[in-house]
């Protein structure tokens, strides 16, 4: 299944090897490593060589494909996908992408599990694409007139293999003939944003500037900000939203400064299993993350460091979710379920 090509690829699948550019070395420098199987995608995941909820899906998925075509056999498999499913708790799309490989192996014939897993893969590869690409269009549709936006972290092309979520929204409406400008949020401790965000931006000609992260608020209050938009790592069925840690903070400010703030993400993202944000579990992080810059201490020995990698946003400081098959506004109970498809009862 042959998957469109962005300006910005993540990961290139050749149908044996899984190549990912490793975005622990952006912006300056352009290094693709190539997988082969679970253990070695598992810790690139974990060491956010790739990161983003969509990709991971991809790369978790690719990954079993991978491990199923060397080891064949129900033991094997499902020692790799426990292995993958468990690289990163916070983002919804890795266990299910992983879950979704593990049952297409298993429902074909032994001779045939590897195809199977690999069509599956692809599968999942092309659905979140296409699905970066509706939501481009979507949020391109409904910017209308607003020009200056604030985002956090980076939801582009290099989080889910696509346009991109927040960033697709951008695109579609540079693409479309819009002046856009971009205040994109350093993000800390792993400056996704500085790095990142900026290096995609930068590339598409986009005018984007960096700020620091308490920066935001006074552009909000001087009138500097029209709109926020960010992605998400999972969303909970009463629309309480995971994100890079500060997103929770923006919105604050948001809510304070009356800038409507807004999600974009796929349906992929969304988890109606998971009744509110206080159970999304929350990945905590290595803290030397904090305590160092490129191998260089800059906290002192004995501090402590908490490094928690997403907060989760209330669903009442959020205007509308922004995904493939339209835009959720509260009541998002409602809302989100008649997206994902099921009735109401069904999610609770």
């Amino acid at each position: 299944m042959a998957v469109a090509a962005r300006a910005h690829p993540a990961l290139r699948w050749d149908g044996r090897v899984l190549a990912i550019l490793d975005q622990t070395l952006l912006p300056a420098r352009e290094h693709w490593v190539e997988l082969e199987g679970a253990a070695d995608t598992t810790a690139a995941i974990r060491r956010l060589a790739v990161r983003g909820a969509p990709l991971i899906g991809i790369a978790a998925a690719y990954g079993l494909a991978m491990e199923v075509a060397r080891r064949p056999g129900p033991g094997p498999l499902a020692e790799a996908a426990a292995l993958l499913a468990g690289a990163r708790p916070t983002a919804v799309n890795l266990g299910r992408a992983v879950e979704r490989v593990r049952a297409a192996a298993l429902a074909a014939e032994p001779a045939g599990m590897a195809a199977a897993a690999r069509a599956e893969a692809e599968r999942i590869h092309a659905e979140e694409d296409a699905a970066s690409a509706a939501i481009a269009a979507h949020g391109a549709d409904w910017l209308a007139g607003r020009r200056r936006l604030v985002t956090h972290c980076n939801a582009g092309a290099l989080a889910t293999a696509g346009y991109g979520t927040a960033l697709g929204v951008i695109r579609g409406a540079a693409e479309r003939g819009k002046r856009v400008a971009v205040f994109a949020d350093e993000t800390r401790p792993f400056l996704q944003g500085a790095r990142l965000t900026a290096w995609e931006l930068v590339r598409d000609g986009i005018e984007t500037t960096v700020i620091t992260e308490s920066m935001a608020a006074p552009l909000m209050r001087d009138g500097r900000i029209d709109i926020v938009v960010v992605g998400a790592d999972r969303i909970a069925a009463n629309g309480d939203t995971a994100n890079k840690v500060g997103t929770y903070t923006v919105a604050l400010v948001a809510r304070e400064h009356r800038v409507p703030f807004y999600v974009a993400a796929p349906v992929s993202t969304i988890d109606l299993d998971t009744p509110d944000g206080g159970r999304i579990p929350i990945e905590e992080r290595d803290g030397r993350e904090v305590t160092h810059v490129k191998n260089i201490r800059i906290a002192p020995e004995g501090a402590k460091v908490y490094n928690p990698a997403f907060d989760v946003t209330p669903h009442a400081l959020i205007a509308g979710i922004i995904t493939e098959r339209g835009i959720a506004r509260a009541p998002y109970s409602e809302s989100l379920a008649a997206i994902v498809g099921r009735s109401l009862a069904s999610s609770t």
